[in-house]
């Protein structure tokens, strides 16, 4: 049987929430999937890897795709097949009633426009622009060079004060905020990025056509 995640509401600590949903439904807590890969290339070379997840990571997959949409969710668990990013994801089909799905549903996060953003709980950002994106994690980010103690991840916080609710992504696990940036933030941006201790990021960030920053805080 497994535990929902824990929820964080406004810096709080983590509540529970009632019960375990698999006690409140008859769908199972393990299903048993077939993973490959849907990268260019990969299929003749990348071998099929067997996992049980539990159904509420399964449902997440499924909300990555549709949302918590429960007629698509229906159909996809029926169909018994998904690609998810670059995974495709096989198994055998399942038959829930709306109810059931429901119930089953109301078990994920929602999106919560109201969340403030949290620049000291952000754990990734995304340089996005005309054919950019750019991840650069958290640990990346604070890694300094030797004899500085000023990290490039302060100073892209310190241009992400204006970082706007965008909507909880099921496949990140966290709710998503968009920061756009101005000619003059940019260029504080570059400014900074001597202090990177990864120089090859570095570089490619130098020269990238990036005007806003996608922020990814963990519920």
């Amino acid at each position: 049987m497994v535990e929902p995640r824990p929820v964080i509401q406004n810096g709080m600590p983590p509540i529970r929430r009632p019960d375990r949903y698999t006690d409140l439904m008859p769908a199972p807590s393990i299903v048993r999937v077939k993973l490959s890969s849907e990268a260019a290339g990969a299929i003749s070379i990348t071998p099929v890897v067997v996992r049980d997840l539990p159904f509420p990571e399964l449902l997440e997959e499924i909300a990555a795709v549709c949302g918590k949409d429960v007629v698509r969710s229906a159909e996809i668990l029926r169909r018994g097949n998904l690609v998810s990013g670059a995974t495709r994801f096989r198994w055998p089909p399942l038959e829930l009633t709306t109810a059931e799905l429901s119930t089953a549903l109301a078990f994920l996060p929602d999106p919560e426009p109201a969340r403030p953003f949290a620049a000291a709980r952000c754990t990734q950002a995304v340089f996005a622009g005309p054919g950019v994106l750019i991840a650069l994690e958290r640990g990346a980010g604070l890694a300094h060079r030797f004899l500085r103690r000023a990290t490039f991840w302060d100073a892209l916080m310190q241009a992400s004060t204006e970082a706007v609710y965008v909507t909880y992504r099921y496949r990140e696990r966290a709710d998503l905020y968009r920061a756009p940036l101005s000619m003059e933030q940019r260029e504080r941006i570059r400014a900074a990025l001597p202090l990177m201790k990864n120089r090859i990021l570095a570089r490619q960030l130098m020269t990238a056509p990036f005007d806003s920053l996608n922020l990814f805080i963990p519920r």
